[in-house]
């Protein structure tokens, strides 16, 4: 394997870019601020946010068409700010344009304990759960969006959870009463009323028809609730109600050292494994400017795709299963169960073995690794052929799949879908070729496309994939480079055991560094990657410490079920778990 430079700059066109806005805006309406991951970043006064973000969007040549992410920083108490706009909150646009292969972001500054600043879904329509999270996490008004309530967090909830005075743990908040009077509040809380939803009814003298799905509903995969405005059996509306999985994923990786937040990462796609793990760690290994050995990266490639294939068994096993086929599920799972052989005697864990490390691997790879990886690409060919007769070629899964849960390319782009469900479209994009990290340029592999986007489709693109997968993994069991199992920085976690017995003062920093972690330089850095269900990222902001001072996670699931009202209106009641089934969706991934 030839040695390529880890996860490449997505800001091309920088200078042409910039000029175009300088023509828009003057260039005293910006501030350009540099980053380590070289994203074009800029300061933009609040009132001129949404004019530049429709310049981006619909004026300029190859637009940046897709708002990749929305968040907010709390910046109250951090200390190293490198010349930014002063600020109490930061709100921080995400853009991503696929003509160009070039993110863009921008940021603007807002003051005062009661935030605000204007909605921007009339330019995106995903912009809707992203700016319900600014409302609930940090506590910044959104002026015009059309339902601001809580989006993660119970209706009755008190306080916004991002903020760097809510607490983090349970420990330091009050014990939990429930008194009759809270009880009676809290179950009035949770009631549905459909006209503050926007819902309307046919007629004066009719009313509303609902079936409630989930959260406890099988077919939605998870603590999922969807609630079904019917006219008979056709679905007029649908309202996905989310934050039943929320566990604080990103606060607790703000209070979590750089190293120790790693096992974290394993639960948020749980069916992902290191595949979490690597967005990750490339981040801070951005941000820290270390460098991986070849051999660290094939690893760190073989393991990412053989859980590829296991998170893909899952969802291909359930989705038959969901559409009345019992048996592939039982197949499937047994093909993942020797994945997790191979990972167990790889990692020593199986399912969340949380074994990237920060410059590299928890430890090389075992004697007879080889072996056990060479049996497996051998052997799950024959079985994937066997699954296509009976799942894929099979007319009742095709009639209920094939025309059902259609999105275009334009609406999959506007709605921020990536993945399986973007090429499902016909658009041959996938990170891993488009923007290379890990080494994945040194791989020969194809981007396996449909053509209508419907769940039939997204079931193709999947398939193809794991074939895919099997091709990258036989090149790393062929071209394995020599070499060591992590970098040799001084910010690599844990550091080499050989240079801890020296003198004490090594000694000291190598318990320090194991104890507390390394101290990651200030600065910001986003890496985003091909992840097993869209593109998953880690945006991660550092004030010098050994904590993350902001851990965003950009998941491919949260924008992918935002779709839902969209493609199943008109939909039969059934159609609709095809569809979710199609999606392939984890919650943890979406509430995280």
């Amino acid at each position: 394997m030839k040695s390529s430079p880890e996860t490449p700059s997505p800001a091309a066109d920088s200078p042409e870019l910039l000029e175009a806005i300088k023509r828009e805006l003057g260039d005293t309406q910006f501030t350009v601020q540099p980053t380590q991951d070289q994203i074009l970043t800029l300061w933009v006064p609040t009132d001129q946010a949404a004019p530049l973000l429709r310049f981006l969007k619909t004026k300029i040549d190859r637009p940046f068409r897709t708002l990749y992410d929305l968040t907010a920083i709390d910046e109250r108490v951090r200390e190293h700010r490198q010349g930014q706009p002063a600020s109490d909150f930061t709100v921080v646009y995400h853009l991503l344009s696929y003509e160009r292969n070039a993110d863009v972001r921008l940021k603007t500054a807002l003051r005062g304990e009661k935030p605000s600043l204007p909605t921007i879904t009339g330019l995106w329509p995903a912009a809707n759960w992203y700016e319900l999270e600014l409302w609930d996490m940090f506590g910044i008004h959104v002026e015009g969006h059309p339902h601001l309530r809580r989006i993660l967090m119970p209706p009755t909830w008190e306080g916004h959870p991002l903020r760097k005075d809510h607490p983090a743990r349970a420990t330091e908040m009050e014990p939990v009463s429930l008194p009759d009077a809270r009880q009676d509040r809290e179950q009035e809380a949770l009631q549905f009323k459909p006209e503050e939803w926007g819902l309307k009814r046919q007629s004066e003298d009719s009313d509303f028809m609902f079936l409630n799905l989930g959260p406890q509903h099988p077919g939605t995969h998870g603590v999922l609730r969807i609630i079904l405005q019917l006219d008979g059996e056709e679905i007029v509306d649908a309202i996905p109600d989310i934050g039943y999985h929320h566990r604080g994923a990103e606060k607790m990786g703000e209070r979590q050292s750089w190293h120790t937040f790693i096992p974290y990462t394993d639960r948020v796609d749980y069916l992902g494994g290191v595949m979490n793990n690597l967005a990750y760690v490339l981040a801070v290994e951005r941000l820290a400017g270390i460098e991986v050995p070849d051999r660290v990266k094939v690893i760190r490639v073989m393991m990412a795709e053989l859980f590829r294939i296991a998170s893909h068994l899952v969802w291909y096993g359930t989705f038959a299963q969901d559409l009345g086929a019992m048996s592939p599920v039982f197949y499937m799972f047994y093909d993942r169960e020797r994945i997790f052989d191979i990972v167990a005697a790889v990692c020593g864990g199986r399912m969340h073995p949380s074994w990237f490390r920060i410059g590299g691997v928890a430890h090389d790879l075992p004697k007879g690794w080889d072996k056990l990886v060479r049996e497996f690409v051998d052997y799950l060919p024959r079985q994937l052929d066997e699954y296509d007769q009976i799942v894929m070629r099979n007319r009742i899964f095709k009639a209920r799949t094939q025309g059902v849960g259609s999105y275009t390319l334009d609406q999959a782009i506007e709605w921020g879908v990536t993945g399986p469900g973007l090429r499902a479209c016909g658009f041959e994009w996938d990170f891993r070729k488009k923007r290379p990290y890990s080494g994945y340029d040194q791989f020969e592999f194809d981007i396996p496309t449909a053509r209508h986007g419907d769940c039939y489709d997204r079931a193709l693109v999947r398939v193809e994939e794991m074939r895919q997968s099997l091709r990258i993994i036989r090149q790393c069991l062929k071209n394995m480079p020599d070499g060591s199992y992590k970098a040799k920085h001084p910010l690599a976690t844990p550091p080499l055991k050989e240079r801890t017995m020296h003198d004490i003062e090594t000694l000291i920093t190598h318990f320090l560094s194991v104890g507390w972690g390394p101290v990651i330089p200030p600065g910001e850095a986003f890496v985003g990657i091909e992840a097993t269900k869209g593109n998953n990222g880690y945006y991660l902001v550092s004030d010098g410490g050994t904590m993350s001072y902001r851990t965003r996670i950009r998941t491919p699931s949260f924008p992918h079920l935002q779709m839902i009202p969209l493609i199943s209106r008109g939909a039969l009641v059934p159609d609709l778990l095809s569809l979710l089934g199609s999606i392939d969706f984890v919650l943890a991934d979406v509430d995280r």
